[in-house]
């Protein structure tokens, strides 16, 4: 699922504007994800219909998971200090697989982190929008526009971060019957380069 810690992301629409001046440094794919707000995503409707049909994409994950997540204490300032945390991801299917609500709720040394992202399925553009909250924060954030290919999901939305804009890359690999692999990753210079702040593995409970 896409993961944040509490009070290291703001989540704030206003970040669309910035991500208008961004998208063109960005690949196509990028660029649209990070400007999309309509229901075409921005892209042309022979892309959109090319597509497979992606609404079950998520069915792999519904059900409980044992949880290992690491976090990059503070992204984009140079450090190096990681913190863990053990806990639990549920994660319900809605609307026939067109839609799931994840559950996650995790423990360190850190601190207690829980969240929730609603996953909705656009059958127009066959793309996913994930939709981000944590109990602190009580407010959905500007989704993240994506799809899978090849057995791996990518997601791309504008965010800030210290005042500052930035983009944020969420990727879903490695999938497998009894575990799956989740990364968030945040750029400052367009998307030239990356930094993983948030790796996930989730495992099947027996």
């Amino acid at each position: 699922m896409r993961k944040r810690a509490d009070n290291h992301v703001i989540w704030s629409r206003r970040t669309l504007l910035a991500a208008a001046a961004i998208a063109p440094a960005l690949g196509t794919r990028v660029a649209a994800a990070v400007t999309s707000g309509s229901k075409s995503a921005g892209l042309p409707p022979d892309a959109a219909k090319a597509r497979q049909d992606g609404q079950h994409d998520f069915d792999f994950e519904i059900g409980t998971w044992k949880t290992h997540l690491r976090r990059l204490v503070h992204p984009l300032s140079g450090s190096t200090s990681w913190v863990e945390y053990e806990g639990t991801t549920v994660v319900r299917s809605v609307w026939n697989g067109r839609a799931n609500l994840v559950e996650l709720e995790v423990d360190g040394p850190a601190g207690h982190i829980e969240a929730l992202s609603l996953r909705l399925y656009n059958p127009e553009t066959r793309q996913w929008s994930l939709n981000f909250s944590n109990s602190a924060g009580g407010t959905l954030g500007v989704p993240a526009i994506g799809q899978f290919e090849n057995g791996r999901g990518e997601f791309f939305n504008p965010e800030t971060l210290n005042g500052k804009a930035i983009l944020v890359r969420f990727v879903i690999s490695n999938i497998t019957a009894a575990s799956c692999h989740f990364e968030q990753a945040f750029s400052d210079d367009g998307g030239k380069s990356w930094e993983v702040n948030w790796i996930a593995t989730d495992t099947r409970n027996a």
